[in-house]
């Protein structure tokens, strides 16, 4: 099994590439659907988030209203800090037991937003880094939907690009058009299957 940890900052476009390794036959963990499994109603994560930042994070039918939550847990670091504390232990553990469940042989994307962040590179075989201007970035997430000043603050809070790019065995540019990008992801992919 090779170990592949894909990741990159907001609107960057890892879930592009990871979509386009999919359809070459990779197994995609993805952390951030992870994420979202762990908070259903009635799970201890979901629980600990309304303690931590109160009852107004849930829908009325009991669901994490996710855009809520993001918008008080990076008011500050502090609360980015709680957020963290809740949800990154546990995606770590179910992120472990998936990825050990894959078959053998396997070219397993670990798509991990915040693989730097988490101290997790030591934990994959490579880092592949999706890369696109912080301008860009910015871009396409408020393109997304997101509120500019919600883009900001979760910019601020993650990793930098340089930061990113040191820990990089392959950098994916994502900045121009797909065709461009899946070039890129075409000699990715020939370079992990040759090994």
């Amino acid at each position: 099994m090779t170990r592949i940890g894909l990741t990159g900052g907001i609107g960057s476009g890892k879930s592009t590439v990871a979509s386009m390794l999919a359809a070459k036959g990779a197994v995609v963990i993805d952390a951030d659907q992870i994420a979202r499994d762990i908070v259903e109603p009635g799970s201890p994560a979901l629980d600990e988030l309304v303690a931590a930042f109160g009852g107004g994070i849930l829908r009325t039918d009991g669901t994490l209203d996710r855009g809520e939550l993001a918008r008080l847990a990076f008011t500050d670091s502090q609360h980015t800090k709680d957020l963290n504390a809740i949800m990154h232990p546990r995606i770590s553990a179910e992120s472990s037991a998936r990825i050990a469940a894959a078959p053998a042989g396997s070219v397993v994307i670990y798509d991990m937003p915040l693989l730097v962040e988490t101290g997790q590179v030591s934990t994959v075989d490579r880092v592949v880094v999706v890369d696109v201007p912080v301008e860009i970035q910015r871009e396409r997430a408020i393109g997304r939907g997101l509120e500019a000043q919600d883009v900001d603050r979760r910019i601020e809070a993650q990793a930098t690009r340089e930061q990113r790019l040191e820990v990089a065995d392959h950098v994916i540019d994502n900045s121009g058009n797909l065709s461009h990008t899946r070039a890129q992801v075409d000699l990715l992919w020939d370079s992990l299957k040759s090994e």
